[in-house]
């Protein structure tokens, strides 16, 4: 069993989130990352990019697709199963892209 990439590019964060909730629900998938784009159609894009095995991800993705469809706009969307070592590079840059993504801390955990 190979790898796949999953992805998910809706209008706006209501969309996206709904996405991801709705693929993370449905199978063993692991969000590597997003990418966010200004100016789509004077709007804002978000793609969520999903890695898992083959069978999972399809799954995910037509879930994720569905629930966004429910309260957004999706534009596109991709499962792309076993990739080329070169795609495996684009699913390393996501990796490390989330792995540094800031965290901000809740004001609650302040002391």
């Amino acid at each position: 069993m190979g790898l796949a990439l999953g992805l998910i590019e809706t209008v706006g964060l209501s969309a996206a989130a709904a996405a991801l909730d709705g693929a993370a629900d449905t199978a063993n998938v692991e969000l590597i990352g997003y990418e966010k784009v200004i100016g789509v159609g004077k709007s804002v894009s978000i793609t969520i990019n999903l890695v898992g095995e083959v069978a999972s991800v399809q799954a995910a993705v037509e879930y994720g697709v569905k629930a966004a469809k429910k309260v957004g706009t999706v534009l596109s969307y991709k499962v792309i199963p076993r990739p080329h070592e070169e795609v495996n590079k684009l699913i390393d840059m996501f990796s490390e892209n989330i792995k540094k993504a800031p965290k901000k801390e809740n004001d609650e955990t302040k002391e």
